[in-house]
Formats: structure tokens, sequence, C-alpha cells
């Protein structure tokens, strides 16, 4: 009689039963690290892990073969010098499943997560689950690396990633520049659900009899496991991972004056994994480049409202009952508890570099150079507030000096910006000097503009091509023979921006990670084999502008650059509603701007590819100054009611009937241009994604549009066709990602477009996609979120 084979399940089942009690187990590991004890553990399940696989099978004293008089159980240390290992760890396959709570995700219809502004009360963890918080996925993703688990890292990873929001934001970029998973806490001893009894805790004294399992990496000369052996690099070698850490900053190329603190100050050591760690960082920079304006909004209420909150607690009489709750009525003289917003802007949140470069941004989304000089204000006197501290106050001078492109403010802003004054130290904010060269700039742009007459019919391709420039670039050798001459029209501290080719680069792009292997992951985490700027903390994970001090331009290596340019490029975003009710071939345009003598605008254009399915274009538009300007894209409405009144509207049909309800309260807005709304109730509130009173359809039909303005124009352009270059950023529904399009000087006609059109665009995060790549024929769910675009535009 045939006995019946046991399943994969069945087997998998019998490995995970050996593992919780201790039964045939051959090595007895002793673990050192923030926690110590000893688990029987089986040679055969470890050596998944490459940290194993090498130590038992690379010839090392571990692996060698034991006669079987003294062979049984070995006994092995493994001392983990990474203060962000603890007990978040599997190998068994089994154990219990892990629990992220959804307060944690963000998604498209609430892209703040459900519990922003106010945290909600956490969901319970059902039973035989482990509770996942971020700092456990980080502390998972960190083993995971040491001992080279591909599965386990992916996974961590990958749920990293998709949980970056207001409330972990900071903790990831942390995390990703080295600063590890913060202080001990006591749940780091807490053993995972169902595994209390598998650990023996141990005294903390040395044991000798112990073999320290990390001589595997001190030993040269073996032939060990090559995968294992270049993850152990990335990981914990104390000669190159565990170094002094630098100040971002000064690692930036930005100034060569930076003064550095001296050996008197102590080391901070921290724990880099490499192209993973710099992956959660490209997703941390995404985020606050995409949300960092609105966040601020947040936090100067908050801080306002705590403020009022005090004052109403230090008020009242003594011994009178406090009625102070998140039910009363502020209009009965008591003021509720402030919500809690994450700390961001704050002391305490990003360092006064990261504040710098965030600022400085081109991904950053903000309306224009205006609302980045505000924003730049509000924060500085936000942290001001804290008490003034010399090491900041030197950070917020070179912001204010070089993250601002002043040369493309209008004359009445740069007439207020040189009278305006901190309220908290009485000076100005930006030098005099710095203004006047900005004055000046513009000045000699419009004189290059308007000194050219109208081209007459060219006598040859060359001509014509030289009648739609200015001649503004200078190539790299161009420059350097000028520097060495000690030419007078070029200073060696003169900021210089490169003119870019074309290209496009994801940043911050998880997609695709579950279930490749560890050599594979850090392939995707570097972006090996495509076109991609260097995404580090040194160049604040992709955050940080292109441009260089003349004296540095030869020496350095922008790829596919050869031309510079002394104008700053003008820096502006857009943001588009309801893409999703958008017609094929039907456009639907941003608001327009004013540069250089030319009106620009961009739309967004969904095209169906019969290979491809519906891709969504994006295109910066040469509007001509005799047309009527477009209605730009707006918010419908002012509640997520009105979106329910009849969702054909969502396909050019009209409302039955419009709602447009006035306001009760003066609107706000946030340094991006967008309008907020009140973060007092205790209820999950709206957030910077939902509809505001700006766009009321005339027709009452989706995509709503508001009322066309022409912005002003100091002069125009006299010539029928430009060149131009320009970079599209768009960032993702959630903002964890950008896709970013660079195109080099091209010809931009009288009422010409040129952009791209891409799959990585179309995402479910915007347009509901039927399973064929077709738009489905009713919307069957309401996404409250935007696509917003930032735009950097130059001529040359």
């Amino acid at each position: 009689m045939n006995s019946p084979t046991s399943s994969p399940a069945d087997f998998q089942a019998h490995i995970y039963n050996s593992f919780l009690q201790g039964k045939t187990a051959d090595v007895a590991l002793r673990v050192r690290g923030t926690w110590e004890a000893v688990y029987n553990l089986h040679r055969v399940v470890l050596i998944q892990a490459g940290f194993f696989r090498s130590l038992f099978t690379g010839g090392f004293v571990e692996s060698a073969d034991k006669p079987t008089a003294i062979r049984g159980q070995d006994q092995i240390e493994v001392v983990f010098d990474d203060t962000n290992i603890t007990r978040a760890a599997r190998l068994y396959g089994g154990g219990p499943p892990l629990f992220i709570d959804s307060a944690y995700i963000p998604t498209a219809a609430q892209p703040l997560t459900p519990s922003f502004p106010i945290p909600a009360v956490r969901a319970p963890t059902p039973p035989d689950h482990q509770p996942t918080p971020p700092r456990f996925l980080l502390s998972l993703l960190a083993v995971a690396v040491y001992l080279s688990v591909p599965s386990l890292a992916t996974q961590a990873l990958s749920s990293i990633m998709r949980s970056v929001g207001p409330f972990t934001v900071i903790q990831y970029l942390n995390f990703a520049i080295g600063k590890g998973i913060g202080p001990a806490l006591a749940e780091d001893q807490d053993p995972a659900v169902g595994l209390e009894s598998v650990a023996k805790t141990v005294k903390s004294e040395h044991n000798e009899a112990f073999v320290p399992a990390s001589r595997a990496r001190k030993e040269k000369g073996k032939e060990v496991d090559a995968l294992a052996q270049s993850l152990e690099s990335l990981a914990f070698d104390p000669g190159h991972d565990i170094v002094q850490k630098e100040d971002p900053a000064e690692m930036s190329s930005d100034s060569d004056d930076a003064e550095h603190s001296g050996d008197d100050q102590p080391s901070e050591l921290y724990l880099h994994y490499g192209a993973v760690s710099d992956k959660i960082g490209e997703a941390a920079a995404c985020w606050l480049a995409r949300w960092g304006a609105d966040m601020l909004v947040y936090e100067q209420q908050t801080v306002q409202q705590r403020t009022a909150f005090s004052a109403s607690i230090s008020g009242r009489a003594p011994g009178r009952r406090s009625t102070v709750s998140s039910g009363l009525n502020p209009s009965v003289g008591i003021i509720p508890a402030p919500p809690v917003v994450p700390v961001i802007w704050r002391r305490g949140g990003l360092e006064p570099a990261w504040v710098r470069a965030l600022v400085s941004s081109d991904s950053l989304f903000v309306k224009g150079e205006r609302e980045r000089y505000e924003l730049a204000k509000a924060v500085v006197e936000l942290r001001r507030n804290e008490g003034i501290v010399e090491e900041e106050e030197v950070e917020w001078a070179k912001m204010f000096a070089e993250g601002i492109y002043y040369a493309n403010m209008s004359l009445d802003d740069l007439v207020f910006v040189s009278q305006d004054r901190s309220p908290t130290t009485h000076r100005p904010y930006v030098p005099k000097h710095v203004i006047q060269a900005a004055h000046w700039s513009q000045a000699m742009l419009r004189h290059q503009i308007q000194g050219r007459s109208p081209s007459s019919p060219p006598s040859s391709p060359t001509r014509s091509s030289q009648d739609k420039e200015l001649g503004l670039p200078i190539t790299t050798s161009e420059l350097a023979a000028k520097l060495s001459e000690q030419a007078e029209d070029v200073e060696p501290d003169q900021l210089y921006w490169p003119v870019p080719s074309d290209s496009s680069v994801r940043i911050g792009d998880s997609t695709g990670i579950e279930g490749v292997s560890m050599d594979e992951l850090f392939e995707r985490a570097s972006g090996a084999g495509t076109h991609r700027i260097s995404l580090s903390e040194a160049t604040f994970f992709g955050l940080k502008p292109e441009r260089h001090r003349a004296h540095e331009v030869p020496s350095a290596k922008v790829p596919g650059t050869t031309h510079w340019i002394a104008h700053p490029p003008y820096r502006f975003a857009v943001e588009f509603w309801d893409v999703d009710a958008l017609r094929e071939k039907s456009r639907l345009h941003s608001h327009t701007i004013w540069y250089a003598g030319s009106l620009f605008n961009v739309y967004v254009q969904l095209v169906r590819k019969k290979s491809q399915g519906v891709q969504l274009g994006v295109y910066l538009h040469r509007q001509s100054s005799v047309d009527a300007i477009p209605p730009a894209s707006a918010p419908f409405g002012l509640y997520p009611v009105d979106r329910a009144v009849d969702k054909t509207a969502r396909h050019g049909r009209a409302l039955s009937t419009p709602t447009a309800v006035p306001p009760t309260s003066p609107i706000q807005y946030s340094y991006s241009g967008l309008p907020l709304l009140n973060i007092n109730s205790r209820s999950n509130t709206p957030v910077p994604g939902s509809p505001s009173p700006t766009g009321v359809s005339p027709t009452g039909a989706l995509p709503a549009t508001a009322p066309p303005v022409t912005p002003a124009q100091p002069y125009r352009d006299p010539r029928s066709a430009v060149k131009a270059y320009f970079t599209l950023s768009c960032a993702s529904a959630t903002g964890s990602s950008l896709t970013r399009f660079s195109s080099a000087p091209d010809v931009f006609s009288v009422s010409q477009s040129w952009g791209w059109k891409s799959s990585s665009l179309r995402t479910e995060e915007y347009l509901e996609v039927g399973k064929d790549g077709e738009l489905p024929t009713a919307v069957t769910g309401e996404k409250e979120v935007s696509l917003r675009v930032t735009v950097v535009l130059g001529i040359v």
C-alpha cells in the first residue's frame, strides 16, 4: 500500500514546527546585539540567507565536517553591530502574517493617509498577526540586507515605499541618510507573535566558547559566495560603511566656503544600505517635494492653535473643572485641542541643510518664485520662533541668496523683497546686492530679446536657426578658456545652469521589486542600465538643482551637458483635476504664465494607441498673445458631496443641478497655490486634493475649469519662433515617486507644443483603466487626487 505524498505545505509546516520545538537542531546560534539570546536552528534552513550560506559552505571553520563521534550541535555567535537590527526577522517561512495599519497607507482617495490630520484610532491587530509599524519595517529591511534574504528584503522595501506619508516621511528620510530607526524602545525586545518561547535569553557576559561568525567577514582569500560578500560590503564592513557622517551641504558643490566644525565635534556614526537606502531616500524626497508646501500651512495652523489652546488652559479660574475636549464648540469660549500634525518643517523635522535643499528644489510644488520666497520666510520664522540658532542662520542665508531665482520675479516683487524685513531679526531676508544682480540679469535678458529686429526671410537654414536663438549658452570649453584668461565677463563664483539633453528618469519608483533576487534588487534600486542622475544623499536624492559655479563647470559631470547658461531658468507649477473625465484628444490646460516675452502654459491630453492602450500626454505650449487665453483646470465644487450628484458629469454631460455652495469662511491658500480646508474638525477632513470653491464649471461638466486669467506682459518677444529647453516633473498621486522628462532646446513657434505621452503617467491613480487598457464607460469610484507637474523652462 502506497503512503500518500506530503504536500509542500505539509513539509513547510513540519519545518516550522521543528523550529518552534527546537527538534533536531544542529546549530545553537547566539545573537549579540540590541538583545542577546540563543536560538536552536537548522543549517539547511539558515543557508537560505546569503550570510549563512557563506559561513557554512565557504570553506570556513564552521563549514568543516566533524568526526561522527563529536558531531552534534555547533555553537556559533553572531554579533549584530547594527543597532537597526532588532528581533524582526523570519527564515522558516511560517510565522505570523504582518499587519500594517491602513492609517499609514496613502491612497488615491486619501493621498495623505486616512488618518491625516488627526491620527485615527489604530485598527486592532487581527489575532495571530504581527503588528508592523514603520519602525518594525525598517528593522526588518536592515536584517534582511545584513543576512542577504531577498524575499524578506523586497517585502520590507515594498511595504516601506507604499507607506510613505506625513507620519512616516521624516522617519524614513532619517533612515535613508544613516540615522537609523531611532533610540531603542522597549518593544524592540519583544519576540514575534507566537515565537515567545523560541529564544533562550542569556546573560550579557561574553562567552568565549562561542565562535564569532564575524570572522567570515575578516578572513581574506577565501572562496565565499560573491553575493553575500558584496552585500556585506554594502552593509556593515567597519572599513566601508561605519564612517564619520558628512553634512550634505558640505558634500554638495553649492559652495566652497562651507566652514567645517573641527575635530572637537563628536563623530556621528551612521549605517547605510547602499542603493536600498537611497531608494527610500528618493521616495521621501519626492513626497516632500509634492506635499511640503501644503504641510507647512498645516504646521503653522497647529502652532497657532496650540498657542491659543495653551492660553485658554492657563486662563481658567483656579479649581475650575476642565471642559476642554474635542467635542466642545469654540464659539462658547472653549478652544478645542489642536490636531496632531507631524513635525516636518519645524525644528525636530528636516535638518536645516535639507530645508534649504527642498526650498531650492526644481521639483518643489510651488506656483512660482514669489510663492517660494514666501514659503522660505514662513519656514525661517517658524524656526526662529523657537530660538535663533547660528548654524541654521548660515543655511538660511544660502537659501535666500541662491535658492530663489529673483531674476524671474516681476519688478514689483523685487521692490517688495528688497524692503521686506524679518519680524524676529529686523533685518532683510535678501541682501541688496542679490536683488540688484537679479534686476540686472532680467534687464539684460530683455535687452537681448527686444534689441533684435524681427527676422527677415532667412538666406540659409543656418541663418534660420540663428534667428531663433539669443546666443545665451556657452560651452564648457569656452567657459574654461575664459576662466583661464580671467575674462572680465565671467566671475569664478557666478552660477551657471546646464542646458539639458533629451532624457527621462523615474525617481522613487518601486515597481517590479517583488520576488527579485538580492542582486536584482540592488540593480533596480540603483537604476542600473537606465539614464539616471546621481540620486544619493549628496544630491539630496534628486532634489538638488543641477547648477554649478563657473570654476566648477569644467570638472562638473552632468550627463549629456555641453552648454551652460548664466540666466536662471523659469520655474512654475501646474495642477490638473479630474483627468479621468477628459475625453480623448481634448485638452485640459493649466494657468498661463509669462516668461521672457512669451506666454506659456501646459496641457494634458489622452491619446489612444493600438499597442499600448490609453496614454496620458503632458505638453508645454507656447500660447499666442492674440488668441484667447484657455481656461485653467480647477477642482469642482465645494464639498465631496457635489461630486456625487451625478457621476455622468465625469463624461462631459451636464449635472442635473449644479451645486455651488458659497464658502462659510475665508479661503486659506497654501504656498503651492492650493486652497486648504479647515482642519479643526475631529472628523476625517478633506486634505490637499479635495474640492475647493475655485473650480465651479460654467457648464456643470467635468473636468471643471476656472475663468482664464491673462498674466501681465511687461514686453513681448517679436520673434515668431523661439528656441527653448524645458523639464516636466510629474508627481505620482500619493507623492512617493515622480517621472521627470527633459528636452534639449527645440523650436517653439507661436501655438506650438512639445511634450511626452507615456503609459507611466496613465496610472490607476489618475485614470480608471480597464483590463484591456480602455477607459470605462462609467466611473465607479471617487478619487480626490490631482496631477501635479513642476516645470523648468529656459530660452537659448
